[in-house]
Protein backbone atom coordinates (compact mmCIF):
# COMPACT_ATOMS: atom_id res chain seq x y z
CA UNK A 1 0.00 0.00 0.00
CA UNK A 2 1.38 3.06 -1.07
CA UNK A 3 1.86 4.98 2.57
CA UNK A 4 1.24 8.74 0.65
CA UNK A 5 -1.84 7.60 -0.44
CA UNK A 6 -2.87 5.66 2.59
CA UNK A 7 -1.95 9.52 4.70
CA UNK A 8 -4.36 11.22 1.85
CA UNK A 9 -7.23 8.97 2.69
CA UNK A 10 -7.11 9.58 6.34
CA UNK A 11 -6.80 13.03 5.77
CA UNK A 12 -9.88 12.86 4.03
CA UNK A 13 -12.28 10.56 6.27
CA UNK A 14 -10.54 12.92 9.09
CA UNK A 15 -11.99 16.20 7.16
CA UNK A 16 -15.14 14.36 6.71
CA UNK A 17 -15.45 13.56 10.31
CA UNK A 18 -14.00 17.24 11.73
CA UNK A 19 -14.05 20.17 9.02
CA UNK A 20 -12.42 23.37 9.05
CA UNK A 21 -9.29 22.08 10.31
CA UNK A 22 -5.46 23.34 10.22
CA UNK A 23 -2.09 21.59 9.23
CA UNK A 24 -1.26 21.18 12.80
CA UNK A 25 -4.52 20.02 14.09
CA UNK A 26 -5.21 17.31 11.41
CA UNK A 27 -1.04 16.40 11.47
CA UNK A 28 -1.07 16.02 15.31
CA UNK A 29 -4.33 13.86 15.56
CA UNK A 30 -3.27 11.25 12.61
CA UNK A 31 0.05 11.43 14.29
CA UNK A 32 1.89 12.68 10.36
CA UNK A 33 5.22 15.04 10.40
CA UNK A 34 3.61 18.54 9.61
CA UNK A 35 5.84 18.45 7.17
CA UNK A 36 4.25 16.01 4.82
CA UNK A 37 0.88 17.11 6.29
CA UNK A 38 1.08 20.14 4.61
CA UNK A 39 2.43 18.55 1.53
CA UNK A 40 -0.54 16.29 1.01
CA UNK A 41 -2.74 18.36 1.39
CA UNK A 42 -1.45 21.26 -1.23
CA UNK A 43 -1.73 18.01 -3.45
CA UNK A 44 -5.58 17.93 -2.08
CA UNK A 45 -5.91 21.49 -3.07
CA UNK A 46 -4.64 21.99 -6.64
CA UNK A 47 -7.19 18.94 -7.55
CA UNK A 48 -9.89 20.67 -5.58
CA UNK A 49 -10.57 17.49 -3.13
CA UNK A 50 -10.11 19.90 -0.35
CA UNK A 51 -10.44 23.80 -0.24
CA UNK A 52 -8.51 26.40 2.54
CA UNK A 53 -10.02 28.81 3.93
CA UNK A 54 -7.33 31.69 3.33
CA UNK A 55 -7.89 34.00 6.53
CA UNK A 56 -8.33 30.74 8.95
CA UNK A 57 -5.96 28.45 6.51
CA UNK A 58 -8.27 25.93 7.95
CA UNK A 59 -8.88 23.30 5.34
CA UNK A 60 -12.75 20.83 4.39
CA UNK A 61 -13.52 18.68 1.99
CA UNK A 62 -13.40 20.02 -1.79
CA UNK A 63 -16.36 20.33 -3.74
CA UNK A 64 -14.76 17.68 -6.50
CA UNK A 65 -15.93 14.64 -3.94
CA UNK A 66 -19.01 15.97 -4.17
CA UNK A 67 -18.63 15.57 -8.20
CA UNK A 68 -17.23 12.32 -7.87
CA UNK A 69 -19.57 10.97 -5.72
CA UNK A 70 -22.63 12.12 -7.67
CA UNK A 71 -20.68 10.63 -10.37
CA UNK A 72 -19.82 7.19 -8.92
CA UNK A 73 -23.83 7.06 -7.35
CA UNK A 74 -25.27 7.44 -11.32
CA UNK A 75 -23.11 4.79 -11.67
CA UNK A 76 -24.13 2.30 -9.25
CA UNK A 77 -27.50 3.86 -10.15
CA UNK A 78 -27.23 3.03 -13.41
CA UNK A 79 -26.46 -0.85 -13.49
CA UNK A 80 -28.93 -1.19 -10.66
CA UNK A 81 -31.60 0.22 -12.96
CA UNK A 82 -30.08 -1.01 -16.49
CA UNK A 83 -29.35 -4.34 -14.88
CA UNK A 84 -33.09 -5.98 -15.79
CA UNK A 85 -33.25 -4.20 -18.86
CA UNK A 86 -30.30 -5.88 -20.50
CA UNK A 87 -31.27 -9.35 -19.18
CA UNK A 88 -34.41 -9.03 -21.36
CA UNK A 89 -32.83 -7.57 -24.93
CA UNK A 90 -30.27 -10.66 -23.87
CA UNK A 91 -32.96 -12.77 -23.99
CA UNK A 92 -34.79 -11.17 -26.98
CA UNK A 93 -31.75 -11.34 -29.10
CA UNK A 94 -29.23 -14.39 -27.59
CA UNK A 95 -26.54 -12.27 -27.94
CA UNK A 96 -24.42 -10.03 -25.58
CA UNK A 97 -25.53 -6.56 -24.25
CA UNK A 98 -23.58 -4.11 -22.70
CA UNK A 99 -24.15 -0.94 -20.53
CA UNK A 100 -21.76 1.69 -20.17
CA UNK A 101 -20.94 5.40 -19.46
CA UNK A 102 -19.27 8.16 -21.07
CA UNK A 103 -15.63 8.77 -19.03
CA UNK A 104 -13.77 11.54 -19.84
CA UNK A 105 -12.88 10.92 -23.59
CA UNK A 106 -13.25 7.22 -23.10
CA UNK A 107 -16.35 4.61 -23.10
CA UNK A 108 -16.51 2.46 -19.55
CA UNK A 109 -18.02 -0.50 -19.97
CA UNK A 110 -20.35 -1.41 -16.88
CA UNK A 111 -22.40 -3.98 -17.18
CA UNK A 112 -22.71 -6.98 -19.53
CA UNK A 113 -25.01 -10.26 -19.95
CA UNK A 114 -23.42 -12.53 -22.43
CA UNK A 115 -24.99 -14.33 -25.18
CA UNK A 116 -25.04 -17.95 -24.11
CA UNK A 117 -23.88 -18.84 -27.90
CA UNK A 118 -20.56 -20.10 -28.08
CA UNK A 119 -19.91 -17.74 -31.03
CA UNK A 120 -20.21 -14.50 -29.18
CA UNK A 121 -19.18 -10.88 -27.92
CA UNK A 122 -17.56 -11.05 -24.24
CA UNK A 123 -17.86 -9.49 -21.49
CA UNK A 124 -15.14 -6.32 -21.01
CA UNK A 125 -16.40 -5.04 -18.02
CA UNK A 126 -14.12 -2.38 -16.50
CA UNK A 127 -12.36 -1.87 -19.77
CA UNK A 128 -12.32 1.67 -21.86
CA UNK A 129 -12.78 1.87 -25.53
CA UNK A 130 -12.54 4.69 -27.82
CA UNK A 131 -15.40 6.56 -28.48
CA UNK A 132 -15.32 7.22 -32.16
CA UNK A 133 -15.13 3.56 -33.28
CA UNK A 134 -17.57 1.64 -30.69
CA UNK A 135 -20.90 1.92 -31.33
CA UNK A 136 -21.77 2.93 -27.33
CA UNK A 137 -18.95 5.28 -27.65
CA UNK A 138 -20.27 6.94 -30.91
CA UNK A 139 -23.92 7.45 -29.41
CA UNK A 140 -22.67 8.95 -26.02
CA UNK A 141 -20.72 11.11 -28.71
CA UNK A 142 -23.13 11.96 -30.89
CA UNK A 143 -25.24 13.43 -28.40
CA UNK A 144 -22.80 15.70 -27.07
CA UNK A 145 -23.17 19.43 -27.06
CA UNK A 146 -20.75 21.51 -30.41
CA UNK A 147 -18.03 22.40 -27.96
CA UNK A 148 -17.43 18.79 -26.39
CA UNK A 149 -17.66 17.46 -29.93
CA UNK A 150 -15.21 20.00 -31.40
CA UNK A 151 -12.98 19.50 -28.63
CA UNK A 152 -12.50 16.02 -28.96
CA UNK A 153 -12.33 15.71 -32.83
CA UNK A 154 -9.32 18.49 -32.43
CA UNK A 155 -7.67 17.22 -29.43
CA UNK A 156 -8.31 13.12 -30.04
CA UNK A 157 -5.76 10.97 -32.04
CA UNK A 158 -7.51 8.61 -34.46
CA UNK A 159 -6.14 5.61 -34.59
CA UNK A 160 -7.02 2.62 -37.08
CA UNK A 161 -8.43 -0.30 -34.62
CA UNK A 162 -9.29 -2.03 -38.10
CA UNK A 163 -9.66 -1.42 -41.67
CA UNK A 164 -12.86 0.33 -41.37
CA UNK A 165 -12.17 2.23 -38.26
CA UNK A 166 -13.27 6.41 -39.08
CA UNK A 167 -10.30 7.83 -38.38
CA UNK A 168 -11.34 11.73 -40.30
CA UNK A 169 -13.15 13.85 -38.57
CA UNK A 170 -15.26 15.09 -41.64
CA UNK A 171 -16.16 11.59 -42.06
CA UNK A 172 -16.77 11.23 -37.96
CA UNK A 173 -18.92 14.70 -38.50
CA UNK A 174 -21.10 13.09 -40.63
CA UNK A 175 -21.47 9.88 -39.31
CA UNK A 176 -22.36 11.99 -35.94
CA UNK A 177 -25.00 13.71 -38.11
CA UNK A 178 -26.49 9.88 -39.40
CA UNK A 179 -26.48 8.74 -35.71
CA UNK A 180 -28.79 11.47 -34.47
CA UNK A 181 -30.87 10.97 -37.10
CA UNK A 182 -31.76 7.31 -37.25
CA UNK A 183 -31.57 7.57 -32.87
CA UNK A 184 -28.23 4.65 -32.85
CA UNK A 185 -24.96 4.06 -33.90
CA UNK A 186 -23.55 1.39 -35.48
CA UNK A 187 -19.83 -0.33 -34.94
CA UNK A 188 -19.66 -2.40 -38.40
CA UNK A 189 -16.56 -4.17 -37.92
CA UNK A 190 -14.51 -0.56 -36.58
CA UNK A 191 -13.76 -1.88 -33.89
CA UNK A 192 -12.73 -5.70 -34.34
CA UNK A 193 -12.51 -7.67 -37.50
CA UNK A 194 -16.00 -9.61 -37.82
CA UNK A 195 -18.23 -8.22 -35.09
CA UNK A 196 -20.99 -5.87 -35.60
CA UNK A 197 -23.08 -3.32 -32.43
CA UNK A 198 -25.87 -1.14 -32.68
CA UNK A 199 -25.65 1.38 -29.36
CA UNK A 200 -28.19 3.78 -28.33
CA UNK A 201 -27.77 6.54 -25.38
CA UNK A 202 -29.07 6.49 -22.08
CA UNK A 203 -30.20 10.01 -20.37
CA UNK A 204 -30.28 11.12 -16.79
CA UNK A 205 -33.31 12.75 -15.15
CA UNK A 206 -31.81 16.28 -16.68
CA UNK A 207 -31.90 15.09 -20.54
CA UNK A 208 -28.18 14.68 -20.48
CA UNK A 209 -26.68 11.40 -22.44
CA UNK A 210 -24.20 10.28 -20.08
CA UNK A 211 -24.41 5.96 -21.27
CA UNK A 212 -25.22 3.50 -23.63
CA UNK A 213 -26.13 0.50 -24.14
CA UNK A 214 -25.29 -2.05 -27.23
CA UNK A 215 -26.17 -5.38 -28.66
CA UNK A 216 -23.37 -6.98 -30.38
CA UNK A 217 -22.53 -9.97 -32.12
CA UNK A 218 -20.22 -11.60 -34.71
CA UNK A 219 -21.15 -10.60 -38.39
CA UNK A 220 -21.88 -13.85 -39.33
CA UNK A 221 -25.36 -13.27 -36.99
CA UNK A 222 -25.42 -9.63 -37.09
CA UNK A 223 -26.15 -8.96 -40.51
CA UNK A 224 -26.49 -5.48 -41.98
CA UNK A 225 -30.69 -7.01 -42.33
CA UNK A 226 -30.82 -8.06 -38.43
CA UNK A 227 -28.81 -4.84 -37.06
CA UNK A 228 -31.59 -2.67 -38.42
CA UNK A 229 -34.06 -5.08 -37.32
CA UNK A 230 -32.68 -4.83 -33.76
CA UNK A 231 -31.89 -1.30 -33.78
CA UNK A 232 -35.67 -0.20 -32.43
CA UNK A 233 -35.46 -2.49 -29.47
CA UNK A 234 -31.80 -1.34 -28.59
CA UNK A 235 -33.38 2.38 -28.88
CA UNK A 236 -36.80 1.37 -26.97
CA UNK A 237 -34.47 -0.32 -24.36
CA UNK A 238 -32.19 2.92 -23.85
CA UNK A 239 -35.38 4.87 -23.54
CA UNK A 240 -36.63 2.64 -21.31
CA UNK A 241 -33.42 3.04 -18.45
CA UNK A 242 -34.16 6.71 -19.33
CA UNK A 243 -37.30 7.09 -17.97
CA UNK A 244 -36.41 4.68 -15.16
CA UNK A 245 -34.21 6.79 -14.08
CA UNK A 246 -35.89 9.79 -14.60
CA UNK A 247 -36.06 11.10 -17.53
CA UNK A 248 -38.97 12.62 -19.62
CA UNK A 249 -38.98 13.51 -22.99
Amino acid sequence: MVNTVSRAVLILEHLADHDDQGVSDIAKILEMPKSSTHSILSTLEHYSLVEKDERSGRYHLGLKLVELGYRAQGELGLVRVGRPFIQGLNRDTDETVHLTVLDHREVLYVDCVESRLRLRTYSVIGVRAPLYCTSVGKALLAWQDDTYIAAYLAETDFKPETSRTITDTAALRIEIEKIRSQGYAIDDREHEDHLRCIGAPIRNSRGEVFASVSVSGPEVRMTPERVKELSARVIGVAADISRKLGFRD
